[in-house]
């Protein structure tokens, strides 16, 4: 898009091929790129097509000779992210999605895989070291109205941010449900168990339908260990270390959450990462209310409390000002 053009003018393009010829071939040609990011997947060799054999051959190599089919995979990735780090020493913005691309690509024999960071650690950190991250909702009644009446009390509940109310606006404009109607926006320690409470207050009044189950994405700040994308590059070294998570899952169970999980994998492959997950259920009851309001503070106050332990400045001084404690910061 140039400067004077307005939206009808916007254009997006999809182009069909191997990420490992196009972004080769795009480069080669000097196609201009202001970013450049990849959500290929990459994280499971054996679902990356190689590209130096047809669709059918791919198939029947993946059947005879699945360590060939590994071996030509990662050969591909390692050209495809040559070309990312080719846009790189152009100028342009490079991240990857923290999908194992890098991993792959250096494992197929590309030394400067990793030269360009993760989406995470280069952008989103400062928010999980204030215990922000998704914040999903489900209309358990299947009525899109109860959406709409959420959405509408997510903009009475938080009048001054207007990137919070963008969203939920263009959301509630563009976004099409799939199966249970439902809604995910990004909140911080402090926020959530508000909206939570409020939610829980609408179905008791009857404002909606039926009971409201609020959950989150397993890549938020204080439920996961995966050093390939939400904990990659911490400052202290953790990366990898797995007991924040069974932490979070822990507290999230003693303060009463409704579904408490600890699974692998999490977009970057098993045996990358270790994540937990947590469920509440607002059914209006006084029960539920205190419920949401101890798991929506402490599930997003482990993020404020391990990035705090890393040394993260930033969450050092989210802690004081929200009256988060740091046992180990005290003595």
């Amino acid at each position: 898009m140039h400067e004077g053009q307005d939206r009808a003018s916007w254009l997006s393009v999809g182009l069909v091929g191997n990420a490992a010829d196009l972004f080769p071939k795009l480069l080669a040609m000097g196609f201009p790129a202001d970013i450049v990011t990849d959500q290929t997947s990459a994280h499971d060799p054996l679902s990356y097509m190689p590209n130096d054999v047809s669709e059918d051959a791919a198939k029947e190599l993946l059947q005879r000779n699945p360590q060939e089919f590994i071996r030509r995979s990662r050969e591909a990735m390692a050209a495809h992210c040559r070309a990312m780090v080719g846009y790189m020493d152009q100028g342009a913005e490079v991240f990857d999605y923290g999908n194992s691309l890098r991993r792959e690509a250096q494992l197929g024999g590309y030394d400067r895989a990793f030269d360009y960071p993760g989406f995470l650690p280069a952008y989103i950190r400062p928010q999980f070291c204030e215990g922000r991250g998704p914040f999903r909702w489900v209309a358990l009644s299947g009525d899109p109205a109860d959406i709409a009446a959420t959405d509408r009390a997510v903009l009475e509940e938080f009048p001054g941010d207007e990137s919070l109310a963008r969203w939920i606006r263009l959301a509630g404009e563009r976004v099409a449900f799939q199966g249970l109607p439902s809604r995910i926006c990004w909140l911080g320690y402090g926020e959530r168990h508000r909206l939570g409470l409020r939610f829980n207050e609408m179905v008791k009044r009857g404002e909606v339908k039926a009971p409201i189950v609020i959950g989150r994405d397993h890549l938020d700040s204080g439920s996961v260990a995966s050093p390939y994308r939400e904990t990659e590059a911490m400052i202290d070294g953790s990366d990898a270390i797995a007991d924040w998570p069974l932490l979070n899952a822990l507290v999230n169970t003693a303060s009463g959450a409704t579904w408490v999980s600890i699974h692998h994998g999490g977009g970057v492959g098993i045996g990358r990462s270790i994540h937990a997950g947590m469920v509440c259920l607002a059914d209006g009851t006084d029960l539920a209310a205190e419920k949401l309001s101890r798991v929506l503070l402490t599930d997003p106050g482990m993020g404020v409390i391990r990035h705090a332990d890393a040394g993260y400045d930033h969450a050092i001084a989210t802690a004081a000002e929200r009256g988060v404690r740091l046992p180990m910061r005290e003595g």
